[in-house]
Order: structure tokens, then sequence, then C-alpha cells
């Protein structure tokens, strides 16, 4: 029993010197106080490569802005979906550009008049180039899965469990540009780029055709 209040006085000492060093790590007076558990990021990469350049002689002549909503549903016969099965429910952001290729333009490319007022412009037809996913714009919406599917992914540590969802919005947003007025508005600013340019070099009639039978 006498020991008591030399036990009481040690905590309270202990007590007193954590509140201590709280207070002076608050006002800048210590290094700040981290917590053990907290979590940090470390990125390590090797430097950048330069792989190749390539020169690019092709006019970019419009660019469209898509937005696909994909739903992806995966069930498993003879098993419940909420044992087995997944649905996805992802907002797909991504942007195409159309362009025409100058680098295989021959000299006949580019017919002028005998008195320099004319000209006629031959150009392939415009193209369009893969389709981008903005992946900074793309979201997962919603998305339930199965019991068997979530211990699967816990076990796995897959980060590719999405990557279909992702590669199924960029062949959606491919195929929407193709069908979209893209191609043509891209004709139609080549067209009206090429005929302002030449224009005011002097020439008075300016002709531009895209293809075969093309205008």
């Amino acid at each position: 029993m006498p020991r008591m209040p030399r036990v009481g006085g040690i905590v309270a000492a202990i007590v007193a010197a954590i509140v201590l060093i709280v207070v002076l790590s608050a006002v800048h007076l210590l290094p700040q106080l981290r917590n053990p558990f907290a979590e940090t990021t470390t990125v390590r990469s090797q430097p950048v490569i330069l792989k190749s350049i390539t020169n690019l002689s092709r006019y970019e002549a419009a660019s469209g802005s898509f937005e696909v909503v994909v739903d992806l549903t995966k069930r498993t016969s003879l098993i419940p979906s909420f044992l087995a099965g997944s649905e996805t429910l992802f907002i797909g952001q991504g942007t195409d550009i159309a362009f025409v290729d100058f680098a295989t333009l021959k000299n006949r490319a580019i017919a002028v008049n005998a008195n320099r007022t004319a000209v006629t412009v031959t150009l392939p037809k415009p193209q369009l180039e893969p389709a981008v996913l903005n992946v900074n714009q793309s979201y997962v919406y919603a998305e339930q899965q199965g019991l068997f599917n979530r211990i699967g992914n816990f076990f796995s540590g897959n980060p590719n469990s999405q990557q279909q969802v992702y590669q199924i919005a960029q062949q959606k947003i491919q195929t929407a540009a193709r069908q979209s007025p893209l191609l043509t508005e891209a004709q139609k600013n080549t067209e009206g780029m090429l005929t302002g340019m030449l224009t005011s070099l002097g020439f008075q009639h300016v002709t531009v055709t895209f293809g075969p039978g093309l205008r």
C-alpha cells in the first residue's frame, strides 16, 4: 500500500510527458507525430526510353467526343447469380480523330492550269485513328458480384478484372465513330482549309477531290 503514491506519481509523470509532446508537436516545436499505421506510396521507375520518332505528314481535320454505357453481365448456368456471376454498369468517355494522309501524295496530285488561275488537288479519303478511351473520365457506375466472384477477386488480387469492360467501351466508341459524320466533317474541313490557303496564293478556282468519284 505505501507504494501506491509512488506508482501514481510515475503514471502522472508519463501522462504529463505525453501531453507535453503532443502540445509541442501541435505548435510545431517538435516534429509532427505520425500515424504508425498510415499508408505510404512509393513510385520507382526506370528512365523513360525514346523508342522511335515518326514524322507525321497528315492533317487532323476533325475530332469527336463520345460517351457509351456498357452493361456487362456474366452468368453461370445452374448456379444462382448471388453465388456466381457479375453485372457491371460502366460509363465510358472517349475520343476519335479523323485525318487525311498527305504522305502518299505524288506530284500529279496537284494539277495547275496553264495561266495558273485554277488548281485541282486530289487527296485520299479521310481515315480514323483508333478510338482512345479517357480513363480519367470513365468509371464504373454500379457493380454487383456473386459470392464466389468476390472471394476469387479477394484472393487473386487481379488488377485487370475490369479490363474487358474497358475494351468493350473502346470498341463501341470506334464503331460509333465510323457511323458518325466525323469522316464527312473531316473531308469538309480539309477542303475548306486547302481552298482558303490556295486562294490566298492567288488561285481563283480551287477544286479538292477525295478518292475516286468523291468531292
